[in-house]
C-alpha cells in the first residue's frame, strides 16, 4: 500500500537520501519509520492506494558541472578534531591514489576552516574546489574507501558525527579581476 507522505515528511526522506548517496548517512538513519494508520472501522471503505510516483535518486551532491564549486561543512564544535583526522586521511589518499582524476582534484581542492563561529557555535570548513574537475565524484568517503578500504568504516563514523550540515555550491565567474581592468574613456571636459 502506497502512502502518501506529508509535505515535512517528504522534505526528510529527500534530504537523507541524498546525505546518503553523498556517503553522510546510514541506511538505517534513512529510513523512516511507518506512519500510524488509522484504526478501520466496519462502514468506511478501504482506502485506495495513490498512484505511486515515479523516484528519480537526487543528484550525488559531490559531483559538479561548473567551472568552480563550494562545499560549506558545518561542523559540531566538538567532533573538530575527529572531522580534520577524516581531512588528513582524505588528503593522504588523494595523494596515493592510482586514479589521475584524484590527483587533478588535489591540485585545485581547498579546505578553508573559518576563524568566526558558525551558527549554535559550530565550526565552518569552506572547500573551495577551482577549477573543479568536472563530472568528478568529491565525496571524501568514497575517496579515502578506494586508497584505504580497511579504514573506511571507521573513518566514514566519523565524518558522518562530526556534520551538522552541508551547503553546496555551483559557481559561475563573474568577473576575473587578476586581469587587466578595460581601459575606460577619460571624463568629458
Amino acid at each position: 500500500m502506497a502512502v502518501r507522505l506529508s509535505r515535512p515528511a517528504r522534505g526528510r526522506r529527500l534530504l537523507m537520501a541524498s546525505m546518503l548517496v553523498a556517503g553522510l548517512a546510514s541506511p538505517a538513519l534513512a529510513q523512516d519509520p511507518a506512519p500510524a494508520q488509522p484504526p478501520a472501522t466496519p462502514s468506511a471503505a478501504p482506502p485506495q492506494p495513490a498512484p505511486a510516483a515515479p523516484q528519480t535518486p537526487p543528484p550525488n551532491p559531490f559531483v559538479f558541472g561548473s567551472e568552480a564549486a563550494m562545499m560549506t561543512f558545518i561542523i559540531k564544535a566538538d567532533k573538530v578534531a575527529d572531522f580534520e583526522k577524516v581531512v588528513a586521511k582524505l588528503h593522504e589518499a588523494l595523494a596515493n591514489s592510482d586514479k589521475p582524476e584524484r590527483r587533478q582534484q588535489a591540485a585545485n581542492w581547498k579546505i578553508y576552516k573559518a576563524s568566526e563561529p558558525g551558527p549554535n557555535g559550530n565550526v565552518i570548513y569552506f572547500n573551495v574546489l577551482s577549477p573543479v574537475l568536472k563530472g568528478a565524484d568529491y565525496a571524501p568517503s568514497k575517496i579515502i574507501a578506494e586508497v584505504f578500504p580497511s579504514e573506511a568504516q571507521q573513518l566514514f563514523l566519523l565524518y558522518r558525527d562530526a556534520f551538522a550540515g552541508l551547503v553546496r555550491n555551483e559557481l559561475t565567474l563573474v568577473r576575473d579581476l587578476s586581469t587587466p581592468a578595460p581601459r575606460s574613456a577619460p571624463p568629458a571636459q
